[in-house]
């Protein structure tokens, strides 16, 4: 069982500086795939890339973030979250740099790719350390806000990208593809100082260390049981920390599978969108150039920020569960708008963007809580990598695909197809979405059965208990 100190801790200081610095790869994640997009502008001409150059551009980072979601998660359960806490920072620091010398596409396509795969790295790294140390009451909130961060990098990238395309012209995408290395620089600093996961810790025989930390930073004592020290077990057999096996057990797989695909329903229209952008709204009529390309793209990251306030509220009041599944089912709608009528005027076209955007904040507050919740310290990392993994196949494919889209279906069906992949995302919702709003930490990890309506069920102690071995 996770501690009630750490379930229970009052919110302090403590708390908001290790949040502001998990942010730091979620606004990095958003700035990195959303300047490029700026950066094609410039890129495009000077390189002569062709459509397929581009897609490759576009989708190169996400599959390194399929590589590094999958491979990362398992190390960071086994090895601990302390350790590459900055290491994925400094490797994303050297690529950005190295970015401004790129010549060619696969040089740009290779920096990206381990751009992505140090992004998807930092995924089950960062939110798995938060959630291990927050209260219940912030827990969620906290990493919805997980989101809010990619939100702000993506903005943040479309008004430097703006800026550098006035003050240096569309030759200026070398600094814009290095920008990145400066925010990587301000969150090495931030993290100074972060401690290792006190879960983490006592599962590995470290509870000497786990509970000294809980004693400077909570300034509570606790013991390495409450910790949950040991090995943990489920239905009287060792969960391996890092085990893939664990994941697709019985117990398990339905988890795994529902954070897996509503991520990738929810990512692989969004990620489309942020990075092809002025193309949308170019086929809807609406007027090309420096500024639709950079600050009208930049309004829509504007409006997903904005959405998942309300999101934000909703999750800890209404619960999880509700709240994925309503942003689903709405989320479907102005797309289906734009499906059946491609030639709307540019304004209601423009509208129905920003009002998908703005439904999206359920899943979006969700893509990193639930992954978190849902599943024990000894495979959460693992969990949020392969969550992060399965999601960016779509983003890849997704992004790849829309220009081609675009071209060869028109704007309408690709808007349809859109609403059909968000359709699958509302039915793995109703059939697997759970409720954990107030639960501690591995109480909700333990609830290994899907819900009937709006409960969480279980059918017997059985398959329901993570005890401590």
């Amino acid at each position: 069982m996770s501690s009630t100190v750490i379930d229970n801790a009052p919110y302090s200081a403590f708390h908001r500086r290790l949040a502001l610095a998990c942010s730091g790869g979620p606004l990095l994640d958003g700035y990195i795939l959303s300047i490029v997009g700026v950066a094609l502008i410039g890129m495009t001409p000077e390189l002569g890339l062709s459509t397929a150059d581009v897609s490759l551009i576009g989708a190169s980072a996400l599959v390194g973030m399929f590589v590094g979601g999958a491979v990362f998660g398992v190390l960071t359960d086994r090895i601990g979250r302390e350790v590459m806490y900055t290491l994925d920072l400094l490797v994303m620091v050297v690529c950005s740099i190295a970015s401004f010398w790129a010549t060619d596409v696969w040089a740009i396509v290779a920096l990206r790719f381990v751009l992505g795969m140090a992004v998807a790295a930092d995924y089950p790294i960062a939110t798995s350390l938060l959630a291990e140390w927050l209260p219940i009451k912030e827990r969620g909130r906290l990493l919805g806000k997980q989101i809010v961060a990619w939100y702000a990098g993506s903005v943040l990238a479309y008004v430097v990208g703006y800026l550098f395309l006035q003050l240096g012209g569309s030759g200026s995408w070398r600094w814009m593809q290095a920008s990145s290395a400066v925010l990587c620089l301000f969150f090495l600093v931030i993290r100074r100082g972060s401690p290792e996961s006190p879960l983490w810790l006592a599962q590995h025989g470290r509870g000497e260390e786990a509970v000294a930390v809980v004693r400077k930073h909570l300034g509570r004592d606790v013991t390495v049981e409450e910790l949950g020290g040991g090995a943990q077990t489920l239905d009287g057999e060792r969960l391996d920390a890092g085990s893939l096996r664990v994941l697709f057990s019985p117990a398990y797989r339905r988890r795994t599978l529902f954070c897996g695909l509503f991520f990738l329903c929810q990512v692989a229209p969004l990620f489309a969108m942020l990075t092809f952008g002025p193309a949308i709204l170019g086929s809807f009529g609406l007027p090309g150039g420096t500024v639709m390309d950079t600050l009208g793209t930049g309004l829509i990251s504007l409006v997903f920020l904005i959405g998942c306030y309300p999101a934000l509220r909703s999750i800890d009041s209404h619960g999880r569960r509700p709240t994925i599944i309503w942003s689903f089912a709405l989320m479907i709608v102005p797309l289906v708008f734009l499906g059946i009528w491609p030639t709307a005027p540019a304004l209601l076209a423009l509208l129905a963007l920003c009002a998908y955007a703005f439904l999206c904040g359920g899943p979006n507050v969700l893509d990193w809580t639930y992954p978190n919740e849902l599943f024990p310290t000894s495979v959460r990392a693992t969990a949020v990598g392969l969550a992060t993994s399965v999601s960016r196949i779509g983003a890849a494919v997704g992004t790849f695909l829309l220009p081609v889209a675009l071209t060869g279906l028109g704007i309408g069906p690709t808007m349809l197809l859109a609403a059909a992949l968000t359709a699958i995302g509302l039915l793995v919702s109703v059939r697997w979405a759970e409720e954990t709003k107030g639960m501690g930490l591995e109480q909700a990890a333990a609830l290994a059965i899907p819900p009937q309506g709006n409960r969480v069920v279980t059918d017997g102690p059985s398959k329901t208990r993570l005890s401590q071995g």
